[in-house]
């Protein structure tokens, strides 16, 4: 059995993810590639996991991937979570995890609709006409806001009341519903921003606006295996319990598209069979990572990074970490901005003068990429909620 050592590890964590100086680069695709997709539950952390990997992009170059070239595509994914992927990722997501969302959700929202009486006693027909008017009048304005969907499709502003007889109840409209439906049908996608690039009010756009002919039709053992290959890909080695934490499926799931695989077992998980090659350490590398960044977000299993006593101060109650500050392959710090938007830090052991002086150089970088944009992320952890007072 291959043994691969902490060291390592962390040389393979910090070359594959783009964090080691020699690697780093300029281009998104290339960021979201070696990371097998990106996090985006808050929209400014996908523009910060491509400053952390570069030297001198900006949001701009960000924005031309997404919604210019169209490379990538953002997309509800792993364990509802909402992801930016390559595009030709899509087919394998899609089929392994997407069609299988798209359930989950109309089963949901049909629940409540059908609580609500809508539908005429006949919902599924009704909704399902809803969805199909839907994507007809977005692909006949090529890009819509949800208003201006409700608009073109008046049934979109039905109305469901929420938690009646509670002191918090709401009445609220299906737009919202139909369309995160579609969304995970692959019929359509999240486009620009309304407002700047932190903003998370998107219009929508067809799917087709991004893949000419639609998604592709993928079985699903096959893509499962694919999305699973991938990640090891980025992750390995990894183990059972890291992939079914990281993919949000049952064990059974997880082994299935393991065995449609050619893996190989290390004693710290498992690796690709192709993958079983020593990684030499880079040069000593800093790097500051944002809340809920893809590279710690993409194992359970953690010790070889993290120090669980830094635990407490960079996550929240629920478990998502915020912002992090690395030096050479571990967690040693968390960063904030100050009023002023400037990027602020602290170290929470000793790394030494070497790793102040570059988590430093990081700092002033990551603030020139920020330029003034003060970001909140949506999980507060304490010490950014200190760093950032």
């Amino acid at each position: 059995m291959r043994s691969i050592s902490t060291a390592e590890r962390r040389a393979r964590l910090g070359i594959r993810h783009r964090l080691a100086a020699g690697v780093r680069t300029e281009d998104p695709l290339a960021v979201a590639r070696s990371l097998t997709a990106l996090h985006a539950t808050d929209p400014a952390t996908v523009f910060l996991q491509v400053a952390a990997r570069s030297r001198t992009a900006e949001p701009g170059h960000v924005e031309k991937a997404l919604y210019d070239d169209r490379t990538l595509l953002r997309l509800l994914a792993m364990r509802r979570t909402m992801f930016v992927v390559p595009t030709d990722f899509l087919p394998a997501l899609q089929a392994a995890v997407g069609d299988q969302l798209a359930v989950k959700q109309r089963g949901r929202y049909s629940k409540l609709m059908a609580d609500a009486g809508l539908g005429d006693g006949d919902l599924p027909g009704w909704l399902r006409d809803v969805e199909e008017s839907t994507h007809r009048a977005l692909l006949e304005l090529g890009a819509a806001t949800g208003a201006q969907l409700s608009a073109a499709e008046p049934r979109l502003r039905s109305q469901v009341l929420m938690a009646p007889g509670k002191s918090y109840e709401s009445r609220t409209a299906i737009t919202t519903w139909v369309l995160v439906t579609l969304g995970c049908e692959g019929r359509i996608v999240r486009g620009r921003p309304n407002g700047s690039w932190v903003s998370s009010q998107y219009v929508w756009s067809p799917v087709e606006t991004w893949l000419p002919g639609g998604v592709p039709s993928l079985p699903v053992d096959e893509a499962r295996a694919e999305v699973v290959r991938r990640y090891l890909r980025t992750f390995g080695p990894a183990t059972t319990l890291d992939v079914k934490w990281w993919t949000g499926w049952t064990v059974g799931e997880v082994k299935k598209a393991l065995a449609g695989l050619d893996t190989a077992e290390t004693d710290a998980g498992l690796v690709l069979a192709d993958d079983l090659e020593p990684v030499a350490a880079p040069e000593p590398w800093a790097a500051l990572l944002p809340a809920l960044d893809a590279t710690p977000m993409g194992w359970k299993e953690r010790d070889f990074y993290l120090d669980p006593g830094h635990v407490p101060a960079l996550f929240d109650r629920n478990g998502n970490i915020g912002p992090t500050v690395w030096w050479d392959g571990r967690i040693v710090g968390g960063w904030g901005q100050d009023a002023d938007g400037a990027v602020v830090f602290r170290l929470l052991e000793d790394a030494g003068s070497d790793a102040n002086t570059a988590v430093a150089a990081e700092a002033e970088r990551m603030s020139t990429f920020l330029n003034g944009v003060r970001i909140t992320p949506r999980f507060r952890t304490p010490l950014e909620r200190e760093l950032s007072s």
